[in-house]
């Protein structure tokens, strides 16, 4: 090692990346094996994948309390416990504590979050579903906030890139509104899916059940063993049965020779040189040490995820634009964007009761959108935009029965037999680009790294509130249709949050006056500087947006390294 180095030459690199998980790692693995001298800046602790899932093979039993935490721990994930499946005994080590990293809310807003390397790869659903033309196309076509500046046709060969590496199963439906893709074979619906799957084919001409698309390996694929069907996913899996940092593009990356992860770094703002109007780097702050530090490259990709890279831009050149760098526009901060949910139906199925299934299947059954779909008048409503169900079918257990209601040998027997079938869907729905929804800095309350908080003020409109009364009575419709019994619809509220598909407050355009970033996902303010996880969304589409995540960021690391090797940046 040289000693003689300068501080900013050992400081130096090709490209710096923010954040690690699901579109920080691909911009890692891209960035890395085009050549480039890569760090990769993570604010929470290091992860080393299997070494570091303490419970990925524990057994119910092993944990007290039945996997709840206690009254007293639970006072530090008021927020985080929100969902009602984040906080286990099991998971808690994966998220991060309210008490320590607070947030404001105006209007009610469910940030769930996890600071490590891997991030929320190591914790996602894992359903995997490309955006269509017509999502591509929508906002121009209904005249909503502004016009992606990419169609379907850009992002095409990508959404391929990044399948094939990264292993998503499903089934190929040749569905204009769902585009298929390079996909591993299936998993398997159970008999009473089947039966479902038929029964919506049959009575309904504009709507099909297929198995959901998602990234549990079905087969072993780059070096990663497949599924085992324990569904244990959000403990991390030692097999590395599904994508994730950590299991896939980290591991790539490091291979090459040119990565460097640095954990506990707090991205502090993007360090901007008003006459190049580039940046030169970033500044962090060492989360253990409290030393403020500074790294230079040519190149930087802000992956944190959509609420924190936001922060980091705000947080940035603000004696340039109040607002941060990006802010120009006046957008930044604005249009967030998640999905709506936590609503549907279910209900009971007489038959098929010498049927059952293998192991714990960890996906679900997928009903694409069948709303509002071009050229199908049909499927038009009082609202735009549309949604899609996930769920699943399943045998009811021993938890059915009322313990009062038999003892002794009774309940022994009955206990060892399967219950009645059931099946649940829940809708998850668009949420349009609304200006107001917004995030914006208290720079007056801090967390516990002494970083300025956030203040969501974000709600559901009209719009959603329609689609959200359609997506309850849609599903007992099709459930009543498949001969289901005991249908019941059910609304268990949800916020902007719940869906942990935070999007588009640094969203793409086609104008600096009205966007954040260009077509190729650089900042306008910075043309070296690249934004491609959920806040680069211009709208939500429907379906679950990590697969375009990891295709924006494949895309946006090609182009940046052709324009680097031109000397354009």
């Amino acid at each position: 090692m040289n000693l003689n180095l300068k501080a900013t030459d050992q400081n130096t690199y090709d490209a710096i990346v923010i954040g690690s998980g699901i579109s920080g790692g691909w911009a890692a693995k891209e960035l890395t094996e085009k050549g480039l001298k890569t760090l990769v800046l993570e604010r929470g602790r290091n992860i080393e994948h299997v070494k570091d899932y303490p419970t990925m093979n524990m057994n119910p039993w092993d944990f007290p309390n039945g996997d709840r935490v206690t009254p007293e721990e639970a006072k530090d994930y008021e927020k985080q416990m929100r969902t009602g499946y984040t906080i286990r005994e099991s998971t808690k080590h994966w998220w991060v504590k309210d008490t320590e990293h607070p947030y404001g809310e105006t209007k009610r807003f469910d940030w769930i979050r996890g600071y490590h390397v891997g991030g929320r790869s190591l914790l996602w659903g894992r359903q995997s579903y490309r955006l269509s033309e017509m999502d591509f196309a929508a906002n121009k076509k209904e005249g909503v906030a502004v016009d992606w500046p990419i169609r379907y046709k850009d992002m095409a060969p990508w959404y391929d890139y990044v399948e094939e590496f990264a292993g998503i199963s499903g089934q190929k439906e040749g569905l204009a509104q769902l585009p298929d893709g390079k996909f591993l074979p299936p998993m398997e619906l159970n008999c009473v899916e089947k039966h479902v799957r038929d029964r919506v084919a049959e009575k309904f001409n504009d709507r099909i059940l297929t198995i959901g698309r998602n990234a549990n390996l079905t087969a072993p694929h780059k070096g990663r063993g497949k599924c085992q069907f324990r569904n244990l996913c959000m403990r991390g899996c030692p097999y590395g049965g599904y994508f994730s940092s950590n299991a896939s593009t980290l591991p790539a990356a490091q291979a090459t020779g040119n990565l460097t992860i640095r954990p506990f770094s707090i991205g502090k703002e993007i360090i901007y040189d008003k006459d190049t109007k580039k940046a030169k780097g970033v500044r962090i702050v060492d989360s253990q040490t409290k030393e403020t530090i500074d790294y230079f490259a040519k190149i930087v990709f802000v992956n944190a995820s959509c609420i924190p890279t936001t922060q980091i831009l705000m947080q940035s050149a603000n004696d340039i634009w109040e607002g941060g760098l990006g802010s120009s526009s006046g957008e930044l901060g604005h249009n967030l964007m998640d999905h709506h949910f936590r609503l549907g139906a279910r209900g009971r199925y007489d038959g098929f009761n010498d049927m059952y299934y293998k192991g714990r299947r960890a996906n679900g059954i997928y009903i694409p959108r069948f709303r509002n779909l071009p050229g199908q008048a049909g499927t038009k409503k009082d609202y735009i935009r549309g949604f899609g169900y996930q769920g699943g079918a399943s045998r009811t257990n021993w938890t059915r029965f009322v313990k009062e209601m038999t003892v002794g040998k009774p309940i022994k027997e009955l206990v060892q037999e399967p219950g009645p079938w059931t099946m649940g869907m829940t809708g998850f729905g668009e949420c349009l680009p609304y200006h107001e929804n917004k995030m914006t800095l208290n720079r007056d309350v801090l967390d516990v790294d002494g970083m300025p908080t956030i203040v969501f003020d974000a709600e559901w409109k009209e719009n959603e509130l329609k689609m959200r009364e359609d997506m309850m009575t849609s599903a007992a419709e099709i459930l009543e249709a498949a001969g289901f019994k005991d249908v019941n619809t059910y609304n268990r509220m949800s916020y902007p949050g719940t869906g942990i598909h935070e999007m588009g407050t640094a969203r793409m355009g086609r104008d600096p006056k009205t966007s954040v970033l260009n077509g190729f996902n650089q900042v306008w303010d910075a043309k070296n500087v690249f934004v491609t996880d959920g806040a680069a969304m211009t709208s939500a589409g429907c379906q679950n947006p990590s697969l375009t995540y990891m295709a924006l960021t494949a895309r946006a690391a090609n182009h940046a390294v052709e324009e680097l090797n031109k000397q354009n940046l």
